[in-house]
C-alpha cells in the first residue's frame, strides 16, 4: 500500500520541477526533441495513469483486506458504514475546513500557506 504515495510523490516532484525550474530540464528536453513544458504534460499524464493504476491495483485491495478478519455480518455492516457515512463525511469535513480557512483568510491565495 506504500507504493501508491511513492509513485505520486516521485512523479509529482518531477512534474513540479519541470514547471517551476524548467532550466534544469532543458538539456534532457532538447535531447528528446521537446520542451520542458511538453515533458511536464507527458509526466503529468503518466502520473495520473500510474496513480490510478496503483490505487486500484494495490491500495484498494489492501484496504479491503482489513475486513477479512470480521464475520460476514460485521463485514457487511462495517463496509456499509465506511462507504455510506465515513467517506462522504471525510470529504465534506475537509471541504468545510478549506472553506472556513478561505473565509477566515479572505482569499484562496491567502489561505494557501495554511492549507499546505
Amino acid at each position: 500500500a506504500a507504493i501508491t504515495p511513492c509513485i505520486v510523490g516521485g512523479t509529482g516532484a518531477v512534474f513540479f520541477s519541470l514547471l517551476l525550474a524548467p532550466s534544469l530540464w532543458e538539456r534532457a528536453a532538447s535531447g528528446l526533441g521537446a520542451t520542458p513544458l511538453a515533458l511536464a504534460v507527458l509526466v503529468g499524464a503518466a502520473q495520473n495513469s500510474a496513480s490510478k493504476a496503483t490505487k486500484y491495483a494495490l491500495f484498494d485491495p489492501c484496504k479491503e483486506m482489513a475486513y477479512i478478519p470480521l464475520g460476514a455480518e460485521a463485514r457487511t455492516k462495517g463496509k456499509a458504514a465506511i462507504d455510506v457515512i465515513g467517506n462522504p463525511l471525510g470529504k465534506s469535513g475537509g471541504s468545510f475546513i478549506q472553506q472556513g480557512l478561505i473565509f477566515a483568510c479572505g482569499s484562496l491565495d491567502a489561505s494557501t500557506p495554511v492549507l499546505g
